[in-house]
């Protein structure tokens, strides 16, 4: 079993950067109506794209939010993600970030009888059309290795560092080790612990890491609202040339022009209705 998972501005106690003195602070900064447009813009165009396009079908992918996420905002969730069969939208009351994310997880794993196979995808990243499948084959070719072994992370370490905007995207490629997107940890059957149990860049200090730099299997956004402690400045970032904007096509279904059109867009009121 793949469950992959998603915290969409989800109100947690503690887990983010900036600091708060209560649940109804951070619920005013997270649907801060500018912050959740440029939250949907970044999933629309790079998360949801490839995960709509896997082409290894058989896996879910739990998007976790909180409870009172405003219903234009729960609407519109709902309504970009219909078309996604692996996708499950999980409200959660607020609660640590990590407590909520294992909740989430153990409830989908069921009486978790089969090995799985579990990976966390933040809402402004993307990954490779073949993560899923690509994980499935590694999970076969490691079964001799993994016999003593009881957990192993196997980690897609090339990609490349996004910007994006109105013009377009502006790209940098990467290689760095254990980064959320293209990273993932397989569990035997009933372990009590999950993916969210780990510090995703000390995970070499708690199992065998498998690495993979030869395909490009993600792309990490760099914007005013990053809150993943992981800095992506430095280096030069680039317009997309032609043979790119065919590969992140490709490879990502993430379409330029589309990430132009929904950053062009102006940032309408909110209808609280």
């Amino acid at each position: 079993m793949i469950v992959g998972i998603c915290r969409f501005s989800y109100p947690a106690l503690g887990g983010f950067k900036r600091m708060h003195d209560s649940v109804a602070e951070r619920e005013a900064y997270l649907y801060e109506r500018e912050r959740m447009e440029l939250r949907f813009r970044h999933f629309e165009t790079l998360s949801l794209p490839s995960i709509r396009g896997q082409t290894d079908p058989d896996f879910s992918f739990l998007i976790v939010v909180g409870d009172t996420l405003p219903k234009p905002y729960s609407d519109r969730l709902h309504d970009i993600t219909a078309d996604i069969p692996q996708v499950k939208i999980v409200p959660m009351e607020p609660m640590r970030q990590r407590t909520a994310m294992q909740v989430a997880i153990k409830e989908e794993l069921g009486e978790d009888t089969d090995p799985s196979i579990q990976f966390r995808l933040d809402d402004d990243d993307a990954v490779g059309l073949r993560f899923v499948r690509s994980l499935r084959r590694l999970e076969r070719q490691s079964v001799a290795m993994r016999r003593r072994w009881k957990n192993v992370a196997f980690d897609f370490n090339k990609g490349y560092a996004v910007s994006l905007s109105g013009s377009g995207i502006l790209a940098r490629e990467v290689i760095s080790n254990l980064w959320t997107p293209g990273l993932a940890v397989w569990f035997r059957p009933g372990d009590r612990k999950t993916l969210m149990n780990y510090a995703h860049h000390k995970l070499h200090t708690h199992m065998p890491v498998i690495s993979n730099p030869l395909p490009h299997m993600f792309l990490r956004a760099q914007h005013d609202d990053n809150d993943s402690g992981v800095s992506l400045k430095g280096g030069t970032f680039e317009p997309l040339d032609d043979d790119q904007r065919a590969s992140f096509l490709k490879h990502f279904n993430v379409d330029e022009d589309h990430v132009k059109q929904l950053f062009s867009r102006p940032v309408r009121p909110l209808d609280r209705a």
